[in-house]
Parts: C-alpha cells; sequence; structure tokens
C-alpha cells in the first residue's frame, strides 16, 4: 500500500476481508469477556459455569490473536512496519507504566488499588496513540 493509497482509504480485498475478520474475533472476544465477568454476577451461582467462561474466553482470545496475526500478514510492509512499531511502544508503555503503577500501590503512595484495567487501557492508548502518529510520518 502506498502513500495515496493510505490516504484515499484503498484497501485490496484481501485486506478487507481479514479487517473484517479481526473485528469480529475481537466483538466476540469483548463478549465472551463481559460473560465471564458478569455472568456470576447476573445469571448463575455455579463456579462450573464461570471457570467454562473464561475457558472460552480464553479460547475465543486464542482465536483473536490468530485472527491478527492473519490481519498483519496481509497488509502491506508500511503499514506492518507502523503496527509492528505500535505494539512495541504500547508494551513498552504498559510493562513500564503497569510495574512503575503497580510500585504506587505496593508501597502505599496511591490509596487506591492498582487494577489490571487501568493497565489494559494505558495499552491500549500508547498502541492508538502508535498508530495514528506512525500514519501521520506516512502522510
Amino acid at each position: 500500500m502506498n502513500e495515496s493509497k493510505i490516504q484515499t482509504g484503498e484497501w485490496s480485498l484481501q485486506t478487507r476481508k481479514s479487517t473484517i475478520h479481526l473485528a469480529k474475533w475481537t466483538a466476540l472476544w469483548v463478549l465472551t469477556m463481559v460473560l465471564a465477568t458478569f455472568g456470576s454476577l447476573l445469571l448463575w451461582e455455579s463456579t462450573l459455569l464461570t471457570i467454562i467462561a473464561i475457558l472460552i474466553n480464553l479460547s475465543v482470545g486464542i482465536g483473536m490473536i490468530v485472527s491478527n496475526i492473519h490481519h498483519l500478514k496481509t497488509t502491506d510492509e508500511m503499514m506492518q512496519k507502523v503496527q509492528l512499531e505500535a505494539m512495541g511502544i504500547s508494551l513498552g508503555v504498559g510493562i513500564v507504566g503497569g510495574l512503575s503503577y503497580s510500585l504506587l500501590d505496593t508501597t502505599n503512595l496511591i490509596s487506591f488499588n492498582a487494577e489490571i484495567s487501568h493497565v489494559v487501557m494505558l495499552f491500549a492508548l500508547a498502541y492508538l496513540v502508535a498508530v495514528f502518529a506512525g500514519l501521520r510520518k506516512l502522510q
């Protein structure tokens, strides 16, 4: 994909299909996460059903990862570079920021518990900013 294709939004049919496929896997993973999180609170009281819901979420998550790998393989080299850099930045920010955040909690420098959801949001925001910055560099 050259710069003009990025700017006009032209993608190959294969990339469009893999993007839709990845979006479906991601949505399914989010739904299974909701089910695993709230099922025991709202729908059932069974530990076995909770374990099953978590295993389903894990399985769908693996499917989402495989779909993401496939999707990356359908993109061109420039987009793969943008994605790789964004993933590296978000991994670094998430690990360094997340561990520092955890240290603030374990040393009682913050008055609340460090939650994994906060670290996930940090990963996601770092990834989004890095992707947009990488795409902006290509323009």
